[in-house]
């Protein structure tokens, strides 16, 4: 997998500058509306740039605006950023399309966000782990950003529901960690876990696995065995502020034997 860390500011601009006329949620193909893909689908299921487009409402010259929100998500890294962002901010970088009067409706929006996730936030423990989409989601908030490799452990209980946040087994160098079989297990044998999820990220942005990342797994398998603590699946992160996230299942792409 070749992926590059976008650039707002140069690798794009060219591709999103080069239409005369302004581009508008009518211009869309009707897969790409975002208002009628909400309606389909649920806001749930839209991507983080297809929400900010229905906030933004029309784009720009030689920008729709799905682009215009991928490009605001690009500019300010990502989502928890851009929540951080008061209308000021977002006026200063000057982003063609994002005006005084959308910025400042578009902060209004991020605010109320903020606002309902601190009065409705759930602790760790009432977070049911299903499959990688939802064990990306738990580890995404301790993984995003990262400049140097970690390693964590999820520890579930017999109904796959978290016993608390992601445990951080190991704290790497730049593009390395060093993880052994007891730091995982013992977190695991401490919090009387029944089973275990892998995760770590990897600071280049590219979650493809490494020959180590898959030689760690099948070890930690082995040694899950002897404890009879299963491993269920190893996520490797990439960049999180990409649409959609960049992250790896090795379960999910059968990289790995976790049943066998």
């Amino acid at each position: 997998m070749n992926m590059e860390k976008p650039n707002s500011k140069s690798n794009l601009s060219h591709v999103w500058e080069s239409a005369p006329e302004r581009s508008a949620v009518k211009d869309l193909h009707d897969s790409l509306k975002p208002r009628e893909e909400l309606e389909r689908v649920g806001r749930k299921n839209l991507s983080d740039a297809a929400l900010i487009a229905i906030l933004l409402r029309t784009g720009t010259r030689g920008k729709n605006v799905i682009e215009l929100a991928r490009h605001i998500l690009v500019e300010f890294e990502g989502l928890e950023k851009l929540a951080q962002a008061d209308h000021t901010e977002l006026v200063q970088h000057r982003i063609r399309g994002l005006g005084p009067i959308k910025a400042k409706e578009l902060s209004a929006a991020m605010e109320l966000g903020l606002r309902i996730a601190a009065r409705t936030k759930k602790p760790f423990s009432a977070i049911r782990i299903e499959n990688p989409a939802q064990a990306y989601k738990a580890i995404e908030p301790f993984a995003s950003e990262q400049e140097q490799e970690n390693f964590w452990v999820l520890l579930l209980d017999t109904k796959n529901k978290l016993i608390r946040e992601p445990v951080e087994v190991s704290q790497g160098l730049i593009d390395s960690t060093p993880v052994h079989p007891r730091e995982i297990f013992t977190e695991a044998i401490r919090y009387r876990a029944k089973s275990i999820i892998l995760a770590h990220n990897h600071p280049s942005g590219d979650p493809t696995p490494s020959s180590q990342d898959l030689k760690i797994t099948r070890r930690m398998i082995d040694a899950a065995r002897l404890l009879d603590i299963p491993v269920r699946d190893h996520l490797i992160v990439g960049w999180s502020y990409c649409d959609p996230p960049s992250y790896i299942s090795l379960k999910e792409h059968n990289l790995i034997d976790f049943d066998g």
